[in-house]
């Protein structure tokens, strides 16, 4: 673990000097000021962690010396003492953002404790600047483009963003991105647009569930003025209007077997005919799908087309659920923090220890638009600068407490081990059935059989 810088300023030379002492046999790096000016002077030529500030100073109080340090300096953590159990300066230190407040005399200890507790905060934020300083171009798009960066930095999300780069590159080459509701699947869709030579061209989104059968056509081909009440003007189809780019089929195993039929001849022959035409229209498309469902099990029960399947899944990438990659979630929650704090036009509040506990702890099965939500509601809702655990309705119950399989433990990894050994039995080993039964895909069901050795 990286060295923790230390400014401690403090007009009362014995109490500096025995803090300095203490601190540096702790090993620390620890520097010292008397005065608000020398500090400010050792900002400026230092990297600071943590201050520990007292509030009754020469040339201006703790106060105001707290105020200029976040303004001026927004990553360094700051400690307040006093000699004043002032509850009103107290309240004041913390809503200007200082993480921990002591009254002289204190022990030693415990400013070593709060310093630890403080270390948290700085060690993320030294990720979330590490990260920010390594950003890839893929995610420097995306912020760009989409209003959402990429975040993590778990093996799992580093495979995701390396399969992206890499098809994009096959400029043609059909992509199917699976994973569950809220991972982000459209994100990774447009990730692979804007790494593709289609970049400067139109990334264009259908939801394909809510497509009906008498406007398939017209949506997807386009169709001639007069070819059917309502058409009052020649329309171009999604594939006309995405043409030289990338169109996105979201949602693409809620569509009708006879909407498949019609969308993979116009694949297969990459031409179109708008309604009421005979004309033929070519077009250069890429086709990125996604689906929350199992599409080769649902083609092995004819419930997808088949040919269909295979032509959409040329490519496939699957985005893990947020239970899978927990290392992940400081880095987004602080993400999201930042995000609707600069939305609503207020400071980032803090997050306590038991309201992060909290969150790791969850099993998100709406994954990361669960997640944002929930801290959207919490900002709106956090007080003095802080969000607890009352801002955090999460309950973290897996079930009847009566089931034969939470008797054993509630760890989520042993419970998930059990589940699908249980779906594996009841199906005899078929794969398929069991992911069906679990409401997973195929290939997640495959990754975690193998991830745990069954």
């Amino acid at each position: 673990m990286e060295q923790l810088a230390i400014l401690i300023l403090d007009d009362e030379k014995r109490l500096r000097d025995e803090l300095e002492e203490f601190l540096r046999r702790k090993n620390f790096l620890i520097l010292g000021a008397a005065r608000p000016s020398e500090a400010f002077a050792k900002l400026e030529e230092e990297s600071i962690d943590i201050m520990i500030l007292d509030i009754k100073l020469p040339e201006m109080n703790g106060l105001e010396v707290l105020k200029k340090v976040k303004n001026d300096f927004p990553g360094i953590e700051v400690i307040m003492i006093s000699g004043h159990g002032d509850m009103q300066s107290v309240i004041e230190a913390m809503r200007l953002g200082a993480t921990d407040y002591f009254q002289k005399p204190f022990r030693l200890a415990d400013i070593e404790h709060a310093i630890h507790r403080t270390q948290r905060f700085v060690t993320l934020s030294k990720q979330l600047q590490r990260y920010d300083k390594s950003i890839s171009l893929l995610t420097q798009r995306l912020y760009e483009t989409a209003g959402a960066p990429m975040i993590g930095q778990s093996k799992a999300i580093r495979e995701v963003m390396s399969l992206m780069e890499k098809v994009a590159r096959a400029d043609n080459t059909s992509v199917l991105v699976m994973g569950e509701s809220g991972t982000g699947k459209e994100l990774v869709a447009h990730g692979i647009h804007l790494l593709s030579d289609r970049k400067t061209k139109l990334f264009h989104a259908v939801n394909c569930s809510a497509i009906t059968d008498s406007l398939f056509e017209s949506e997807f081909f386009g169709h001639k003025k007069g070819s059917f009440t309502g058409a009052i003007d020649d329309r171009a189809g999604w594939f006309e209007i995405a043409n030289s780019g990338t169109l996105f089929l979201d949602e693409i195993g809620d569509m009708p077997v006879g909407q498949q039929a019609k969308l993979l001849r116009a694949l297969e022959e990459r031409m179109v005919s708008r309604v009421g035409s005979h004309q033929k229209i070519p077009f250069d498309v890429r086709v990125i799908a996604a689906s929350n469902q199992d599409l080769e099990g649902m083609s092995a029960n004819k419930k997808f087309r088949s040919d269909l399947y295979h032509r959409l899944s040329t490519f496939i990438i699957e985005l893990p659920p947020l239970r899978e990659r927990k290392e992940d979630i400081p880095l987004l929650v602080e993400h999201f923090l930042g995000h609707f704090a600069s939305r609503m036009k207020i400071k980032t509040p803090k997050l306590s220890q038991e309201a992060l506990h909290k969150i790791t702890h969850y099993a998100f099965p709406g994954n990361i638009r669960e997640l944002r939500n929930l801290l959207e509601r919490a900002v709106i809702l956090s007080e003095d600068g802080m969000i607890t655990s009352r801002e955090i309705p999460l309950n973290n119950h897996f079930g009847n407490p009566n089931d034969e399989i939470l008797l054993k433990s509630y760890d989520l990894e042993e419970c998930e081990i059990t589940l699908i050994k249980k779906a594996l039995e009841k199906c005899k080993g078929n794969k398929s059935h069991a992911a069906k039964m679990l409401n997973i895909s195929w290939q997640s069901l495959d990754r975690k059989a193998t991830k745990y050795g069954l």
